[in-house]
This record gives C-alpha cells, structure tokens and sequence, in this order.
C-alpha cells in the first residue's frame, strides 16, 4: 500500500518562503517519477515542478527560479522549496508518484496562502 503524507503548508507573506515535504513509501521512491501540482481556487490543476528518479526537473514557467524540487533518498521524502512567494502561488499543492507499472499515487493536499 503506497502512500503520500505533505506537510509544510500555511500562510506567509508575499516574498516570504515556505518548503513543502511529501514522505513517500521507501518501496516505490527511488522507482517512480515524482513533484507537486497546485489547483488554485476557479481554476484546473497545473504541474509545478517535477523530479524524476533519475534526478532530472522540470518547472513551470511561472516558478522557475523562485521554486526548487529536491528528493532525500535517506527520508523518502521530496521537498518542494518555496522562495520569493506571491499571491498568485496561493492554492493547495498536492504531491504525486508515477511509478513505472502502478497507477500514480497522490498527497491529501496542503493549503498555500500568500497574502498581507
């Protein structure tokens, strides 16, 4: 039984930063693809940031160079930095696995709120 467990979220202000973590399950970590997407409130789920397990990333352009993916094979667990935060960056970002021959996994979610 594969599963993800986030944690990191809450609120800042704008330019303030947060770092989200998505424990995974040690069977499937270094196995599968994994990052965050986030699904602001009105609008449809987007991929922010992915890591693959051969260590390549990929952003969305709306993040790249605030954001960073990061994975820690000692804690199965992948991070997601968060630096320079705007209002725009505000939804619930959940995390994903795609192992090779298993369907994806997902996190409960975590709520991110910028705001004054």
């Amino acid at each position: 039984q594969v599963q993800l467990v986030e944690s990191g979220g809450g609120l800042v202000q704008p330019g303030g930063s947060l770092r989200l973590s998505c424990a995974a399950s040690g069977s499937i970590f270094n196995n599968a693809d994994m990052g965050w997407y986030r699904q602001a409130p009105g609008k449809q789920r987007e991929l922010v940031a992915a890591h693959s397990s051969g260590g390549i990333t990929n952003y969305a352009a709306s993040v790249k160079g605030r954001f960073t993916i990061s994975r820690d094979s000692a804690k199965n667990t992948v991070y997601l930095q968060m630096n320079n935060l705007k209002p725009e960056d505000t939804a619930v970002y959940y995390c994903y696995a795609r192992p090779t021959f298993s369907r994806d996994v997902w996190g409960q979610g975590t709520q991110v709120i910028v705001s004054s």
